[in-house]
């Protein structure tokens, strides 16, 4: 079983310092389940974003990529978790220590000193989501930092050693493919599967060395998700020079779509912000976010927690309660800041024990 792991430690770091022949079972389980909590950490920011453009029109370029965005960070969850469960380790969603906290840093220590918020769709936000996807060999600038798709390289080079241990237990199969290739939540039962699954996940979000598009798309000439957030972040469409092959952000303009304008959520949420702590209705509004999210965890808890072919139920209930959430964001972020009423209110995503 694999143990609780405090979001807030630098174990991803201890992982990669660590060298592979060291990895044990436990640093493997614990590897995959800082994964999983990665992914879901990325969820709250994207989605709040997406929650505040107010124009919400399919065909919106920019509503329509961050949205593709989430729903492919939900399908990298649901891979890493079937990755966990097929080598007998359990996914752990609502313990208060494994729960995502913003503002701060990546679970695990991954690209130190970056700070997640959560707040409106803005070229700044863009920026963030940006780095929090960054490459480690990035098309249009020199690298650097501690990356997530090392980490996912990483777990990718160690897993071989324990092919021996992956079984068809407690999988959950849950179609997602209208929002890409490749974007189906499929079992884990091979190591070829779960090496196919890393691929997918990796250049999903940072593309390849040779090209920014992404190769599992749900549209031709899709970009993957770091560029689809830079050019959001620069206002500019990336283009490749044809002249030198170099790609750069001197394209056509990417306009912001309208917004609500979210401010960004104080730590621990709303009721600690001197001059914003909101009234009976409005901590009503927020409560209930709150209360659908920790359902949802509770929902994805369990889909990974019962054998395989009987978890999918619960992960509809989940999905389903992220569309409830979406309504209670946009009714949140209707409702001005008392203290900057040039701002409104967002969703704390704050876990609700019980």
């Amino acid at each position: 079983m694999t143990g609780v792991l405090d979001y807030e430690s630098a174990d991803i770091v201890r992982l990669m310092d660590m060298a592979e022949d060291d990895w044990t079972e436990q640093e493997l389980k614990d590897a995959l389940q800082r994964a999983a909590m990665l992914e879901l950490s990325t969820i709250p920011p994207y989605a709040t974003a997406l929650w505040s453009i107010t124009d919400r029109d399919d065909d919106e370029p920019v509503f329509h990529g961050v949205k593709e965005i989430v729903f492919d960070e939900m399908s990298h969850f649901g891979l890493v978790c079937n990755m966990l469960t097929s080598i007998g380790g359990t996914v752990v969603l609502t313990d208060p220590l494994t729960v995502p906290k913003y503002p701060g840093e990546l679970p695990g220590g991954v690209n130190p000193g970056l700070e997640v918020f959560l707040s409106g769709l803005s070229r700044e936000s863009a920026a963030l989501f940006a780095e929090i996807e960054k490459p480690e060999k990035p098309l249009a600038f020199a690298p650097d930092g501690n990356t997530i798709g090392a980490f996912y390289q990483r777990i990718a080079d160690v897993f071989p050693r324990f092919a021996g241990l992956i079984q068809d237990r407690n999988q959950v199969t849950f179609p997602l493919a209208s929002h890409g290739t490749g974007n189906n939540i499929v079992p884990m039962t091979s190591l070829d599967a779960i090496l196919k699954a890393i691929e997918i996940i990796k250049a999903q979000g940072e593309g390849t060395a040779a090209s920014p598009e992404n190769p599992f798309p749900g549209a031709p000439g899709e970009l993957a998700h770091y560029y689809v957030f830079l050019e959001i972040a620069k206002g500019r469409k990336l283009v490749r020079d044809p002249n030198t092959g170099q790609f750069d952000f001197n394209g056509p303009e990417v306009p912001l779509p309208a917004t609500a304008p979210v401010g960004r959520v104080p730590r621990g949420g709303w009721a600690g912000d001197p001059g914003n702590a909101p009234d009976q209705a409005t901590a009503a509004l927020l409560h209930e976010f709150n209360q659908r999210y920790s359902d949802m965890l509770r929902a994805l808890e369990h889909a990974w927690s019962v054998p395989s072919g009987q978890g999918g139920g619960s992960v509809a209930t989940a999905r389903g309660l992220m569309g409830a959430m979406r309504e209670s964001a946009i009714g949140i972020s209707a409702v001005k800041l008392p203290a900057a009423p040039h701002l409104t209110y967002g969703p704390e995503w704050l876990f609700v024990a019980g």
